[in-house]
């Protein structure tokens, strides 16, 4: 592993907040930057980039949405919303524009600094495995195989329908970031518009039943109410 310490922005423009922000984060060993300008952000992170960003919705500049939707134009870097707004719709809307996580005013700083503890452990690359036919890559316990159309869950292969492998697969794209309904049949189906929520949390289920069936405890796929899905590689 890097001996440097992990990168993480702070965007937010109410110093208050910011100052006991960065406080808990370097506390805790991170190399934490602030800036108060959703451009200034931008800019920042097209230069030198970082491993988490932190990222206030309500900006004077330009809103956090919208820094979000350009930023992820050139960067998956995980990004961690930060608002007093705490309805459903913000959520999603926040989700399904690529954020990783949504905490809401007020806020734990020792919370936040776990969730970014939690980002970090999810997107480190995973521990070198010897290179196997049919191109497996390992993420966790589980490991698949993009051209033969498989998943393996410790040992065991999967045997998924068509449907449950494109949801499993979406998920591994991005191990422990919560993905909505809709953004799963987008990934998943040909036509999401003739599918409804309740299609995804069907298959959902069966792949519960599978998972299960190959020794997972627990609920590797996990729920968050009214927004989607995320799993636990």
């Amino acid at each position: 592993m890097s001996s440097q310490p992990a990168r993480v922005l702070v965007v937010e423009d109410e110093a208050a907040i910011a100052d006991t922000l960065l406080y808990a984060l370097r506390s805790e060993g991170y190399a934490a930057s602030h800036c108060t300008l959703g451009r200034e952000a931008l800019a920042l992170l097209r230069q030198h980039g970082a491993d988490v960003v932190v990222l206030d919705v309500g900006l004077p500049d330009l809103g956090g949405f919208e820094v979000c939707r350009e930023l992820r134009t050139f960067s998956q870097v995980p990004v961690i919303f930060l608002t007093a707004r705490n309805d459903e719709f913000d959520r999603v809307l926040g989700l399904e524009l690529g954020a990783d996580d949504y905490v809401t005013k007020p806020f734990s700083p020792r919370e936040m600094v776990a969730r970014v503890r939690a980002r970090l452990r999810r997107t480190a690359p995973a521990a070198p495995v010897a290179a196997e036919e049919g191109g497996w890559k390992q993420l966790g316990r589980f490991a698949i195989d993009h051209d033969g159309r498989r998943i393996r869950y410790d040992e065991a292969l999967l045997d998924l329908t068509r449907y449950e492998y494109a949801l499993l697969a979406a998920l591994l794209q991005r191990p422990g970031a919560i993905l909505s309904r809709a953004q799963l049949m987008e990934r998943g189906w040909d036509h999401a518009s003739d599918s409804t929520d309740r299609t995804v949390d069907t298959h959902v289920k069966t792949l519960r039943a599978k998972l299960r069936a190959a020794g997972a405890q627990g609920e590797p796929i996990r729920t968050h109410r009214g927004v989607g899905y995320a799993l636990d590689v």
